[in-house]
């Protein structure tokens, strides 16, 4: 409990036993960089300066996606573009579907969140919450100001949460209010490390430290210079935030999404956990440990059944997730 005083709207519960989480584990409210990682400094972020102001969009800024430099990147909205110039939108479709990276430079995109409102809980698109695109935020070099309808990550978890022991997953995270579908929950945090770094510590732990490894690959693919070998890791093993103890699930409430402050840095990112439906206050959070898209209940009950009886399986650690699709073992 003592290492939670400084952690606002974080709470400890245990009715299990009288152990407490691991005594080795720090709170901490930003990425730890370790030695060889190398992050684009805050300063240095270019942001939208040209055609984004405060006072546009019903004062939520970024009124013009097409013209917005922060969204340079982002998802593109293929039906605005359609009506706007189908011969355009015909020539982005071909290199697209030729599995190419088609020129967005000037195209409407889409924005990652609904338009904030009084009272309410700004949330993530659906086509976001579906597609899993990486979500680009404005950040303090930007001229659209604080209330920008792109700025949700960036203003850190709003949300209050328990970390409460289980009764056969170790400690778990809950939620004490009411999520909305695509409601912002927090960020998953840790030490960076380089792939050398990685493979050492791995090494040297058991199985179960692998839950605590995210790789940030997200952009391998957009720059060639980027590869499984030399992106970086994020070890929450013994510095992180409440999302670092989120259990497993098959058929999880959660998901995790790439959100970017900075276009051009595609190694050092969040890690950003939404509400993937609503969530009644009281429930565990969960997500999906491999991030695998939602399949048939019927076509995972087959791969289960394949898992549990084949023998290179044996020693891999049984999944305790409950749910109807559960896939039998945590990493398969």
């Amino acid at each position: 409990m003592e290492k939670l005083r400084h952690v606002s709207g974080v709470y400890l519960e245990n009715q299990i036993d009288n152990t407490t989480p691991s005594l080795d584990f720090t709170f901490i409210d930003k990425f730890v960089l370790r030695e060889g990682v190398h992050a684009a400094d805050p300063e240095t972020y270019p942001g939208c300066q040209q055609s984004c102001r405060p006072n546009m969009g019903g004062f939520c800024g970024c009124e013009y996606t097409q013209l917005c430099e922060c969204l340079e990147f982002a998802a593109v909205d293929e039906d605005r573009l359609l009506r706007k110039d189908a011969e355009r939108h015909a020539e982005y479709m071909d290199v697209k579907n030729d599995g190419g990276f088609p020129n967005a430079e000037g195209l409407p995109k889409r924005f990652p969140y609904s338009k904030p409102k009084p009272k309410s809980v700004q949330t993530l698109t659906e086509f976001y919450r579906e597609e899993r695109h990486a979500i680009y935020e404005c950040n303090d070099k930007c001229n659209c100001g604080p209330d920008c309808k792109t700025r949700l990550v960036s203003k850190g978890r709003k949300v209050d949460l328990t970390i409460i022991k289980t009764a056969n997953r170790g400690w778990g995270v809950f939620c004490n209010e009411n999520l909305i579908q695509g409601e912002f929950i927090d960020v998953y945090l840790g030490e960076v490390l380089t792939n050398e770094e990685t493979t050492k510590r791995e090494d040297q732990a058991d199985i179960e430290k692998g839950s605590y490894l995210y790789s940030l690959d997200k952009f391998i693919g957009d720059d060639p210079s980027l590869t499984a070998e030399n992106c970086y890791v994020v070890d929450g093993q013994y510095m992180g935030n409440a999302t670092r103890f989120i259990n497993h699930s098959c058929e999880p409430n959660c998901r995790q999404y790439t959100v970017s402050y900075n276009k051009y840095d595609l190694r050092v990112y969040n890690l950003a956990f939404f509400a993937y439906e609503n969530i009644p206050a009281g429930t565990e959070l969960t997500f999906d440990y491999l991030d695998k898209d939602e399949e048939e209940e019927e076509d995972v009950l087959r791969k289960r059944e394949e898992a549990m009886n084949d023998p290179e399986n044996e020693d891999k650690r049984p999944c305790n997730c409950g749910a109807s699709k559960c896939r039998g073992y945590l990493w398969v």
